[in-house]
């Protein structure tokens, strides 16, 4: 559908995000983001449960989407939910909430997840066999294969993993700065994880892109960008040396201390170390000394996905979103 205007909502484990688009031709042009650090995930892991606190944010913050996506002039809107409400036991009371603002929440697997974001990187690397993984919050996605426009997507392998940076921060370290044997044994645990994967992966394209807010906040920091600029991380290197360098850099500090660092967002802080950590683990085992992070991501192929679907056509990803018509 030509000039239809959209809107996709995805409900991480860390941050909720709204993406605004146009679609000419398949292909998204003027568009608008807004990022919230809702911390929805917070406690889930050790205890299998929403917050009171972090349902309220979250709905307060998809009110005001709604509001921006009607303000844009938005035709639809699709809502993704992920690694946190895959895992929580009260998710109904957010999933109603959500209902009764109009929206229609999905709750998509992993494997969903890691298609729709590779869907989403994949147009920056037409016909080239690309790794991209998403390390969020609470999992992190990988998904191998290529894409050619006009196409289905052609896979070889799309799973998700339970580690993320939310995750990995409550369940190994006690305080910021972490004890050095919490540190080492984050490492070695994702270490294990991200080996095991690797290991049945097959052959390993020569590419691993990465989204997340782990990676564009590792960019702002190695470059000190004291206003975020996405253009700047948008396909920028980020190499293994780097990411060390800054888990060397903040290992030492408190959260305020972190949060005081260029290009580190005040409430992504608390967990930033810990995701640094993951990606290095995910690079070492993977054997990629530097990896391309995008601005693109589950938004971008979400976006893409609608567009297909209110055309009428069959998904490239396979899956069909859920539309509100706002």
């Amino acid at each position: 559908m030509t000039g239809s205007k959209i809107a996709a909502i995805d409900l991480g484990t860390v941050s909720s995000r709204l993406l605004c688009t146009t679609m000419r031709d398949g292909v998204p042009a003027d568009s608008r983001k807004h990022t919230v650090i809702t911390d929805l995930g917070e406690g889930v892991d050790a205890t299998g449960r929403f917050t009171d606190a972090a349902v309220e944010r979250v709905l307060h913050t998809c009110a005001d989407f709604v509001e921006e996506a009607r303000a844009y002039g938005a035709q639809a809107v699709s809502t993704t939910l992920t690694s946190a409400a895959r895992d929580a036991s009260n998710g109904a009371e957010l999933l109603d909430g959500l209902r009764a603002l109009g929206l229609i929440p999905q709750v998509i697997p992993g494997e969903v997840e890691a298609r729709l974001t590779f869907y989403g990187v994949a147009h920056d690397f037409p016909a080239q066999r690309i790794a991209v993984m998403d390390s969020g919050g609470g999992s992190t996605e990988f998904a191998l294969g290529s894409y050619v426009p006009g196409t289905a997507l052609d896979l070889d392998e799309a799973q998700s993993l339970d580690i993320g940076c939310r995750r990995a921060t409550e369940r190994f370290f006690n305080a910021l700065p972490p004890a050095g044997e919490e540190l080492e044994a984050l490492s070695a645990w994702a270490h294990e994880q991200f080996a095991r994967f690797w290991g049945h992966a097959g052959k390993r394209p020569d590419r691993l892109v990465a989204v997340g807010g782990t990676v564009t906040s590792l960019v702002a920091l190695v470059h000190e960008l004291a206003v975020y600029d996405s253009h700047f991380v948008h396909l920028r290197d980020l190499t293994q040396e780097q990411v060390d360098s800054c888990i060397e850099r903040m290992a030492g500090m408190t959260a305020e201390q972190i949060a005081a660092l260029p290009g580190i967002q005040a409430k992504r802080a608390p967990v930033i170390l810990a995701g640094a950590v993951v990606i290095r683990e995910a690079m070492r085992t993977g054997g990629y000394d530097c990896l391309t992070v995008s601005e693109n991501s589950l938004l971008a192929g979400a976006a893409a996905t609608i567009a297909e679907a209110l055309a009428g056509k069959v998904t490239s990803i396979g899956w069909t979103p859920e539309l509100a018509m706002l």
